[in-house]
């Protein structure tokens, strides 16, 4: 199990590095961000939980994008001071957009459907490994 946790961990810092270099780049489209955010999301709890099912996983990533894209509908003065830190900018986002809850879905479904097809595949190759060995 901690293996597994280590192993989410360095894809979630890998894709925190590829977040911040796509908003770097100027001719990356912007959902690209917005897509990986919803990946980071999604390997953040899967490093809480990493043997959860993978609906609860999925359920619980978008309703962590979706609570803050909403929370940008907030604008109290806290929150906008905190939005203008590099921190607020990067977490908490700037504006609600229609768009980035389209990419966070997009973004999760993805990852859930490569996730779930490169487990069924290191299955199946540990299974025909097994079998070699007898």
């Amino acid at each position: 199990m901690n293996k597994t946790r280590i192993n989410y961990f360095l894809i979630f810092l890998t894709i925190i590095f590829l977040g911040v270099l796509s908003r770097k780049i100027p001719f990356i489209p912007l959902w690209i961000g917005d897509f990986l955010y919803a990946v980071m999301i999604y390997f953040l709890v899967r490093i809480f939980f990493p043997s959860k099912k993978f609906w609860l996983v999925i359920l619980l990533s978008l309703f962590i994008c979706y609570g803050i894209e909403f929370l940008q509908l907030y604008q109290g003065n806290w929150i906008v001071e905190l939005r203008k830190t590099l921190f607020g900018r990067y977490v908490l986002g700037q504006g609600f957009l229609w768009s980035d809850i389209l990419a966070y879905t997009f973004g999760i479904s993805l990852t859930f459907i490569i996730e779930k097809s490169f487990l069924k595949y290191y299955h199946n190759e540990s299974r025909f490994r097994i079998k070699q060995q007898k």
